[in-house]
């Protein structure tokens, strides 16, 4: 009987390890990789079958060699490996972890299930000299529909690593300065989950031999002899490609199938809509407004801190600032202008261009361009007069209202030109290309932006008349 291992304590059984279950075979295999008889290859018909204490075992009708346990009666048709392994947990269940904590650890692998153990100093320096202190599993991987590649580059930097991944979506990076020892660790691995593979049913097999995108190969893959040093030229098999092909087909099927409408995201709160860049019939209608909200507030606020500051509309405010001012108006409904944050008239100002600016279709819309251009081109300043108004007039609903809106404010910011230096021109200038622009450039952009501010400059001499009051 083992020490620490008893009848009436099956929990308190440890891993198996060289020199206690197996004395004999330590002169056979090297003291960081062990594979105890029967691993690999049928004892012959006189060899003995050696077992470890606790356990006895006997070969079945299909000559399976099957171990049980005193104890526990658990029967398993094998004791596949056991050895040092540098290993560490990448995924946890789908989530990725941010750091990769390699360790050496001692690694079993029996029954389907690979199990690491958790390190001991005494495992390096001692060379698993004290095996009770590697009774406490840290991770056990179920081989049962998982998938094992050869790792790529910019997975990690060392060499000869493999690539687990489980079928509850953990993955685990396993390696060894040694490339013959984790060869041999990569065959029993794969011969694991092949055996296993086969109790699975046919459309979790399918899911889970799927081909891998990128560099990672796949199990029984010739893309694995292909990427180990020296292998040979793969062989493909008859439709081969077209299988692979319609694996991933599949897979992206499913994957296209499973995404959320935007609409659900929307409802969940997941995407909120912005305010920057939306459409201006679409940002009103979502706000039940006919002017949306961000552009009143900014009006109200630059009216409330004074007009008759200098080169109001002229002068650009702080642009990191009027970043995140835009930041908090696409997230955040609860804006407050009055916040200290904003206490720059330019940012608020500066804000309000960028808006318009990001519009994607100008407050003029791209269909009145060619017409408000060639109506300030009429020679009859009474006509010219006219036609400008009447296409105005003609702009959709929330253009046509914001735009009122937005004038009356220049006009006031006009008024009061002697202390900030606004004349007509200069705010004409200002919102010329910004409210008024092409849907594609033109060659003479240069004369092109001469009328964008003559439009403007001619709405803001005759905005009473051209905006009906309420």
């Amino acid at each position: 009987m083992q020490p620490g291992l008893s009848p009436g304590s099956p929990g308190d059984q440890r891993p198996p390890t060289p020199e206690t279950d197996y004395p004999e075979l330590l002169t056979s295999y090297p003291e960081e990789d062990y594979s105890p008889v029967g691993s690999f290859s049928e004892p012959g018909p006189t060899s003995p079958l050696a077992t470890p204490p606790g356990w006895s075992c006997h070969v079945d009708s299909d000559g399976q060699t099957l171990y049980t346990n005193h104890f526990t009666q658990e029967k398993i048709k094998t004791l596949d490996k056991a050895g040092v392994l540098h290993r560490t947990k990448t995924v946890d269940k789908g989530k990725r972890l941010r750091k990769k904590h390699w360790s050496a650890s001692w690694t079993v692998l029996e029954g389907g299930v690979l199990t690491f153990f958790k390190d001991s100093k005494a495992s390096a320096a001692g060379g698993l000299r004290q095996p009770y202190k590697l009774s406490t599993p840290e991770y056990t991987v179920e081989l049962k529909g998982a998938s094992l590649a050869w790792a790529p580059k910019d997975k990690s930097s060392k060499k000869h690593v493999l690539e687990l991944r489980s079928r509850d979506g953990s993955e685990y990076l396993i390696q060894h300065d040694s490339e013959a020892i984790i060869s041999t660790w990569h065959k029993a691995i794969a011969q694991a989950i092949q055996e296993l593979s086969a109790d699975l049913p046919p459309e979790e097999e399918n899911e889970n031999s799927s081909v891998d995108f990128g560099s990672s190969e796949r199990l029984g893959s010739w893309r694995e002899d292909e990427a180990r040093p020296g292998a040979a030229a793969p062989a493909l098999y008859p439709g081969g490609l077209e299988s692979d092909l319609s694996k991933v087909r599949h897979k992206l099927r499913k994957f296209l199938l499973k995404r959320p409408t935007l609409q659900s995201l929307r409802e969940k709160g997941y995407i909120k809509d912005q305010v920057f860049g939306c459409a201006l019939a679409a940002l009103c209608e979502r706000e039940r407004s006919p002017v949306p909200r961000f552009v009143q507030q900014c009006i109200r606020a630059v009216e409330a801190r004074g007009l008759d500051i200098d080169g109001l509309y002229r002068i650009s405010g702080n642009l990191a600032t009027i970043q995140k001012l835009r930041y908090k108006v696409d997230h955040d409904e609860r804006l407050d202008l009055d916040d200290g944050r904003w206490e720059d008239v330019h940012v608020i100002t500066g804000a309000l261009k960028l808006f318009f600016r990001e519009l994607p279709e100008p407050l003029f819309p791209f269909s009145h361009f060619r017409q408000f251009i060639a109506a300030i081109k009429l020679q009859d300043q009474a006509q010219r007069s006219r036609c400008v108004r009447d296409l105005v007039r003609s702009l959709p609903a929330p253009n046509h209202d914001t735009l009122r809106l937005l004038f009356q404010h220049l006009c006031r910011v006009i008024e009061h030109g002697e202390q900030n230096r606004m004349s007509v021109q200069s705010v004409a200038i200002v919102f010329g290309p910004t409210l008024l622009r092409p849907e594609k450039e033109e060659t003479s952009m240069p004369m092109t932006m001469v009328f964008q501010n003559q439009v403007v400059e001619l709405i803001l001499q005759q905005c009473s008349d051209i905006f009906r009051p309420h």
